[in-house]
C-alpha cells in the first residue's frame, strides 16, 4: 500500500505516526503555545508505551520508578481485569510532575490523537505543574525522580537485609496512614540532595552496625543535668512534641521509640510520596481544565492555520467530546461532576467575560469583565488558585444556569430533601459557595491529629478526630488503621471522636478494646 503524502503546510496526514511526525507536531504545538497562550513549561520527555506498560504505570501511581508492594500488584490485576473485559478503557496519555516533564503516549493512538494528547499533557499539564503555587510550594519537580530511585534502591536493600515480611509490615502500616501523612498548612523541607541522601544512608548503616543492646541494661547516670533537663521537657509533651500534630506519619517517624533507623526511613519515604501527590487532590478541576482548554484552543488554532486537515480535526473533536462528556444525574453512567467539563467551561467562560461581557457579568466580575486580555487572567488563575478558591472566585451565574446547579438541603431529622437554593441572586452565591466547599480537601478529609501522649508513663498515644456535620469514621476501617498505628507506635493508641463545634466527645476507641 502506498504511503499517503503530506500536503505542504500540514503537520501530518493519515492515522499512522512515526517519531518524525511526533517531533514535528510537538515543535509546532509548543511554538504556538508559547506564542499565543504564553505558556511556560518544563522540558518535555515523551515516551511511547504499550497498553501493558500503561497498566503497570496505573498500578504504581503513575511513577516510572517505584518500590515493590503487594498493593500495586493488586491494583494492576484489578485494572487489567476491567480492561480485558471491556469495562474500562485506558488513558490516552500519562504525565508526571517532574523536570523534565515525562509524558507517556499510548502506541495504539492515531497521529491525530497523539497531537491532541501532546497539547493536553506536554503543554497544558506541564504548564500547570510548573506554575501553580501549590505544586511550587509542596513539590520539587527536579528532585522527585532521583528521590524515587533512592527510595526504590533503599527499600530493596532493606528487603535483602531484614526480609520481605518485616519491610512489608512497615509499608502496610505507613500506606494505611498516607491520607493523614501530609502537611496541610505549613511547608515541609525540600527533598534531600544527592549528597544528603548518601550521608543519610551512611549514617543509618553506621547506627545499625554500632548498635549494641547491652547499653540498654546500664543504669541511668546520677546527677546528669542533661537527663534532668530532658525529663523536665518530657513532663510537658505538648510543648516538646509540638502537639497537636496533624501529620501522623511525621509524628510517628520522629517520636516512636520502637522503630529502628531503617524503619523510620521507610515511613519517611511513604510520607514524602504522600506529600508529593497532595496538590493534585486540590487541583483536579483546574489541572484538567487547564490541559483541556489548552489542547482545545491549540488544535483549533492549528486547524485555522491549515496545519491539520478536516479528517484529523473531526477525530480530535470526537475524542475531545468523549473527554468532556457529562452524564445527567439520572444517567447510569453518572458519577459526579466531570472535572474536565467543569474546568473547561469555567475557563472558556472567563474568556467570554473578558472579551464579550454581559451586564450581569459586569456586576459579578467588575475586575475582569471587558478586560480584553483573557490570557493574562487565565495565567494568573492557573498560578494562584486551587479548585475551591477558583470556583468560589470565578463560577458565574451563566454557568450555574447552563449546568442547572442547585443546592439540596439534607437534614437528618427531615423525611425529604429541600431545594435550598435556586437561580436567583442569593441562590447563585449559595450554590457557588456550596460547590466550592465540596472541593475543599480540608473539609472532605478526616481531621485526625495526635493531641496527647504519656511519655513518662505507659506511652499511651491519644488521637482526636474532629467530627463535622455528624459524619463519623467507618468502624471497620477505623479499627484497622488504629492497629497499624499501634504497630508503628509500639504502645496503646486511642482515638476520640469529638464534635468540631461543641467539643463534646462522641465516642472513643482504643487498641486495647480492639484486641479484646
Amino acid at each position: 500500500m502506498a504511503r499517503q503524502a503530506t500536503k505542504p503546510g500540514l503537520l501530518f496526514s493519515g492515522s499512522d505516526w512515526d517519531f518524525g511526525k511526533l517531533s514535528r507536531a510537538h515543535e509546532a504545538i509548543q511554538a504556538l503555545a508559547i506564542e499565543e497562550l504564553h505558556l511556560d513549561t518544563y522540558p518535555v520527555q515523551m515516551e511511547i508505551i504499550s497498553s501493558q506498560q500503561m497498566l503497570d504505570a496505573y498500578s504504581s501511581v503513575g511513577m516510572p520508578l517505584m518500590y515493590r508492594h503487594w498493593s500495586f500488584g493488586k491494583h494492576f490485576l484489578y485494572e487489567e481485569l476491567l480492561y480485558r473485559k471491556g469495562g474500562r478503557g485506558l488513558a490516552y496519555e500519562l504525565v508526571i510532575n517532574s523536570n523534565p516533564c515525562i509524558v507517556y503516549l499510548m502506541e495504539e493512538n492515531t497521529m491525530a490523537l497523539q497531537a491532541l494528547v501532546t497539547a493536553h499533557a506536554a503543554l497544558g499539564h506541564n504548564h500547570f505543574f510548573k506554575n501553580n503555587h501549590l505544586f511550587r510550594q509542596w513539590t520539587d519537580a527536579g528532585a522527585i525522580l532521583s528521590y524515587l530511585d533512592f527510595a526504590k534502591g533503599y527499600i530493596t536493600r532493606c528487603e535483602e537485609r531484614h526480609g520481605l515480611a518485616a519491610v512489608e509490615a512497615v509499608l502496610d502500616a505507613a500506606h494505611a496512614l498516607m491520607e493523614q501523612g501530609v502537611f496541610r498548612y505549613r511547608r515541609p523541607p525540600k527533598l534531600s540532595s544527592e549528597r544528603q541522601r548518601e550521608g543519610l544512608r551512611e549514617r543509618l548503616e553506621y547506627e545499625e552496625r554500632s548498635y549494641n543492646d547491652l547499653w540498654r541494661t546500664l543504669p541511668p547516670a546520677q546527677g546528669n543535668k542533661k537527663i534532668d533537663d530532658r525529663d523536665r521537657g518530657m513532663a510537658d509533651p505538648k510543648k516538646s512534641l509540638n502537639l497537636p500534630e496533624e501529620n501522623l506519619l511525621y509524628f510517628l517517624e520522629k517520636n516512636s521509640v520502637v522503630l529502628e533507623p531503617w524503619q523510620r526511613e521507610l515511613v519517611r519515604i511513604v510520607r514524602i510520596i504522600a506529600q508529593y501527590f497532595y496538590p493534585q487532590r486540590q487541583t483536579q478541576v483546574m489541572n484538567e481544565g487547564c490541559a483541556t482548554f489548552v489542547h482545545y484552543t491549540l488544535m483549533n488554532m492549528l486547524f485555522d492555520r491549515g496545519q491539520i486537515n478536516e479528517g484529523a480535526m473531526l477525530e480530535i473533536l470526537r475524542n475531545h467530546s468523549n473527554v468532556i462528556f457529562q452524564p445527567a444525574f439520572d444517567d447510569p453512567r453518572y458519577s459526579g461532576v466531570n472535572p474536565y467539563a467543569l474546568g473547561l467551561d469555567m475557563m472558556q467562560d472567563i474568556q467570554r467575560i473578558a472579551t464579550a461581557p454581559t451586564a450581569e457579568d459586569r456586576d459579578w466580575f467588575p475586575d475582569i469583565a471587558g478586560h480584553g486580555d483573557w490570557r493574562e487572567i487565565l495565567l494568573d488563575a492557573w498560578a494562584n488558585h486551587r479548585d475551591e478558591s477558583f470556583i468560589r472566585q470565578y463560577l458565574s451565574p451563566t454557568l450555574i444556569r447552563k449546568w442547572r446547579f442547585f443546592v439540596l438541603g439534607d437534614a437528618a431529622d427531615q423525611p425529604h430533601y429541600q431545594v435550598a437554593s435556586i437561580h436567583n441572586e442569593r441562590g447563585y452565591r449559595k450554590i457557588r459557595a456550596a460547590l466550592a466547599h465540596s472541593y475543599d480537601v480540608g473539609v472532605n478529609r478526616p481531621d485526625i491529629q495526635a493531641v496527647d501522649v504519656d511519655l513518662l508513663g505507659d506511652r499511651h498515644l491519644r488521637l482526636q478526630h474532629k467530627v463535622k456535620d455528624g459524619v463519623v469514621l467507618d468502624e471497620a476501617s477505623r479499627d484497622a488503621t488504629l492497629r497499624h498505628i499501634r504497630k508503628l507506635w509500639g504502645y496503646e493508641v486511642s482515638l476520640a471522636a469529638v464534635d468540631a463545634q461543641t467539643g463534646a466527645t462522641i465516642n472513643e476507641r482504643s487498641t486495647r478494646q480492639i484486641a479484646e
